[in-house]
């Protein structure tokens, strides 16, 4: 057997971040063999997550990444088992390292593309193999979403402190002087805050499912069903109005001023600024 030197036992630990012993066994394995240490030691990462499988990964953190023009970003979860784990050094780089790779990904949508996208010669895949060899946990990519727009249009990002919610939302603007201005910009920011506190279910009222809105009628419907059918027409029709001012953004009482929407809030920080703006989508991830 190779003998195996504390400096061959430190080279491996910094290579695949693993602890000492884990390194010390793996050399040991491998003969005194680096590269092949570094492969047993991606093979324990893939036989934790086969043999974990099937736990749930209800926690993680969201992670971002937006291009200097604003015109392109990205929101992206990595999860993984326990809160602990999310606390963790290895976890968190691997989490903001998930946002860079999410970023060059060739693809708009689908983690499984960003599991195969190469940076400097290493998909994120080995990248998240090596992670859960070293946390022990199943680990997985979750939510992901790419935006891309062009021209006026730019992108506003809101995570929460706890890094356990986070939002990202698309402005339009009439011209370039109102998206770069202060007044703009401020209210997309505290839009995205808005929406990662509210959790609307949609832009507004066409974008929420037909059925959805059959359902909610019904169940309006039967909490007055003794009353005459005029007036339960007209209190469906009003308690559904409240619904849609509720769940849909544009109607939404805005959280820092409830006397206005949060449309008029873009609306008038863009006409401040000399021009026009609107909110053209957003998406809201949370784990936990």
């Amino acid at each position: 057997m190779a003998e195996i030197s504390a400096s061959m036992v430190m080279k491996l630990r910094k290579m695949s971040g693993q602890g000492m012993m884990d390194c010390k066994k793996a050399i040991q394995e491998a003969d005194g063999d680096i590269d092949e240490a570094m492969a047993i030691l991606r093979k324990k990462g893939l036989a934790t997550l086969a043999k974990r499988a099937g736990r749930d990964t209800s926690e993680g953190l969201v992670v971002s990444k937006v291009s200097e023009d604003g015109n392109t970003a990205v929101l992206v979860t990595l999860c993984c088992e326990t809160d602990f784990v999310t606390k963790s050094d290895d976890f968190i780089t691997a989490a903001k390292t998930l946002a860079e790779y999410a970023f060059v990904c060739s693809a708009d949508e689908g983690a499984e593309n960003i599991l195969e996208t190469s940076v400097d010669g290493k998909t994120y895949n080995e990248i998240l193999t090596e992670t859960v060899s070293k946390t022990g946990e199943k680990t997985q990519v979750g939510d992901y979403t790419k935006y891309k727009t062009e021209g006026a249009n730019f992108i506003s990002i809101y995570i929460h402190f706890n890094e356990k919610v986070g939002t990202m939302v698309e402005i339009e603007a009439s011209d370039d002087s109102t998206a770069k201005s202060e007044a703009v910009q401020q209210a997309a920011a505290d839009i995205a805050m808005h929406i990662t506190a509210t959790k609307p279910m949609a832009l507004d009222k066409s974008e929420i499912d037909s059925e959805v809105i059959e359902q909610e009628k019904a169940v309006f419907a039967g909490q007055v069903k003794n009353k005459p059918e005029n007036i339960i027409e007209k209190i469906v029709e009003g308690k559904l109005n409240k619904f849609f001012a509720e769940n849909c953004l544009l109607e939404q009482p805005f959280v820092k001023d409830d006397s206005k929407t949060v449309a008029q809030v873009i609306a008038e920080a863009a006409k401040q600024a000399g021009g026009e703006a609107k909110i053209k989508r957003f998406v809201r991830f949370e784990v936990g």
